[in-house]
């Protein structure tokens, strides 16, 4: 316990820490893409690649709250379209994450999500009709899966790719929230013996501060929940988008 208390030194540091996992508990039962706010922070208070086994473990308490919610409202044939390419791409990300310093890979991390922004805003200018031709394509859901799988080892950033994804798809907000928490719920326990045996950054320090951070994750899911339920189609698109881009600012100047 002791050296948990020592990877967060001020109370500054630990209400930005539980604010953090409340975004992320928001992020997996409602607004997608909150928690992506979280990313930059987290690498502010631990070092950008020694956060993703903190933020990795955090993920996974979030994603079975979200799962067990949306037990029955995901659609399967969608995550099985995107997994084959996405652990092709868990394992690039890890080579990777081998050779490269804690700056290198915040850039790494930012350029992740400021690609997933670019391909959000071409989306949303493009047509209804082009884009259901887009999503046709053989290639479409294996090269997000091989981008996705990538995002998010090297550094818990599918989020902004994802709801491109999804987005693309014209899914309601339900079956967006539920199709999303599943498919990274998979890939994110795959990253759990990779991070702890290849990278060693899940320790049991950070481990015992994940569990301190439980309630706000559960206050966070509630609050999903409760916003997801009176948010306008329309609205949650919007936010989904102007969070993406918020959070890629963030990782830039900090």
């Amino acid at each position: 316990m002791q050296e948990a208390l020592q990877l967060i030194s001020s109370p500054y540091s630990w209400s930005l820490y539980f604010i953090c996992a409340m975004l992320i508990g928001i992020s997996k039962t409602g607004i997608q893409n909150i928690g992506t706010l979280a990313v930059p922070l987290f690498a502010l208070l631990f070092g950008a690649k020694y956060s993703t086994g903190i933020v990795l473990i955090l993920l996974c308490f979030a994603d079975l709250v979200a799962v067990i919610y949306y037990r029955k409202a995901f659609l399967w044939n969608e995550v099985k379209k995107l997994l084959p390419l996405a652990f092709v791409g868990l394992l690039v990300g890890l080579f990777l994450g081998n050779y490269v310093d804690d700056k290198t890979f915040k850039i790494c991390i930012g350029i992740c999500i400021i690609v997933g922004v670019f391909i959000m805003l071409w989306m949303e200018k493009s047509s209804e009709e082009k884009q259901k031709l887009l999503t046709e394509k053989k290639w479409y859901s294996p090269l997000f899966g091989f981008i996705l799988g990538f995002s998010t080892m090297i550094g818990n950033a599918a989020g902004p790719a994802l709801s491109v994804y999804m987005l693309s798809k014209r899914l309601d907000k339900i079956t967006f929230a539920a199709t999303s928490a599943w498919f990274i719920f998979i890939l994110n326990l795959s990253k759990i013996p990779l991070q702890v045996f290849v990278w060693h950054n899940i320790t049991w320090a950070g481990l015992m501060l994940n569990i301190m951070a439980i309630p706000f994750i559960l206050l966070g899911g509630f609050i999903g929940i409760k916003i997801i339920k009176v948010l306008p189609e329309k609205t949650f698109r919007y936010i989904i988008i102007s969070l993406v881009i918020i959070a890629s600012i963030l990782l830039i100047i900090l």
